[in-house]
């Protein structure tokens, strides 16, 4: 044996020989298999009962009255009927419903997020005293429900002459909202890198720019994340514009949809047309911002 044969023989180790898998362990492999494909069945199972009331909506909103009386609401229609699609969208004028919906859904998206990075850049990294207590407040804020409030608000409104008028409403949806994203962007400001922050203060960043050039460009994911929520709960939100809203002009469409269906008066086709109207714009802005907001998620839960 030469001198190179063993050095190469001391230096890499011999190969072992792993056992066998056991039977325990093959058993615990297909229990594993069995949960796996049992927990993916139950999802299907609860995506489809997800799916199904808008399945409805699509077959009944294209369906003759005369299909629906014989067939019911779960037959597929035998021929595409768009009258009661169209006669709801001339009737109760869903442009400006449309448009008023749009305008209110955006502004307090962004005006919410804005308001929560503030808020939440004061508690997080500013460390206002008693700052446990003060995210206690949020949290009890964002909890309480809307018919506690409706009436101070209403009086409030009226008061500051912002009844029936879409600033209103942006404003007092903006407030309430922002609770919920200061205590989520508070925790995540929370644990932001101190060396950071040290750094920007010895280059001589004010406080504006730090927040403007460092926080705001690393919880840009995040407030994605918050925007797209605070979009879709406003455009589904009823109750505030009901009350607020009175008139016909400034209503949204969720309120218009409430207002087709009366105590002795219902058209099951124009209240599907209805509503497939009413929620297919938040369907398509949640398809465009859905790799945004699963972006964002994605990186909440690395950091």
């Amino acid at each position: 044996m030469t001198i190179d044969t063993a050095v190469r023989e001391e230096v890499i180790p011999a190969q072992t020989v792993r056992p066998a898998p056991s039977g325990r362990r093959r058993n615990a492999r297909a229990h594993r298999g069995v949960s796996g494909w049992a927990v993916l069945a139950l999802l299907v199972v609860a995506a489809l009962l997800m799916l199904f009331p808008f399945w409805v909506a699509i077959v009944n909103a294209f369906k003759p009255p005369a299909d629906y009386i014989a067939d019911g609401p779960i037959s597929i229609p035998t021929q595409l009927d768009f009258t009661a699609l169209v006669d709801f969208w001339n009737g109760v004028n869903f442009n400006q419903k449309l448009l008023n919906s749009l305008i209110v859904s955006g502004s307090v998206a962004i005006l919410a997020a804005a308001l929560s990075l503030l808020s939440a850049f004061a508690i997080g990294i500013g460390r206002i005293r008693g700052r446990v207590w003060v995210l206690a407040v949020f949290m009890v804020a964002f909890t309480i429900p809307q018919e506690a409030l409706v009436y101070p608000l209403f009086v409030l409104s009226r008061d500051l002459y912002l009844y029936d008028t879409l600033a209103g409403v942006i404003i007092i949806l903006a407030v309430l909202q922002s609770a919920f994203g200061t205590y989520m962007l508070s925790s995540v400001l929370g644990a932001f890198p101190l060396e950071v922050l040290e750094a920007a203060r010895l280059d001589g960043a004010t406080r504006f720019q730090t927040l403007r050039l460092i926080v705001f460009p690393l919880t840009r994911p995040t407030l994605a994340v918050l925007i797209t929520f605070f979009f879709i709960w406003t455009w589904n939100d009823f109750f505030l514009p009901l009350v607020m809203l009175p008139s016909a002009g400034n209503q949204t469409v969720s309120v218009a949809l409430g207002a087709l269906s009366g105590q002795y008066t219902s058209d099951p086709t124009a209240l599907a047309a209805a509503s497939l109207a009413g929620i297919l714009p938040a369907i398509v802005f949640f398809l465009i911002f859905q790799r945004t907001l699963m972006r964002g998620v994605n990186l909440g839960a690395i950091k």
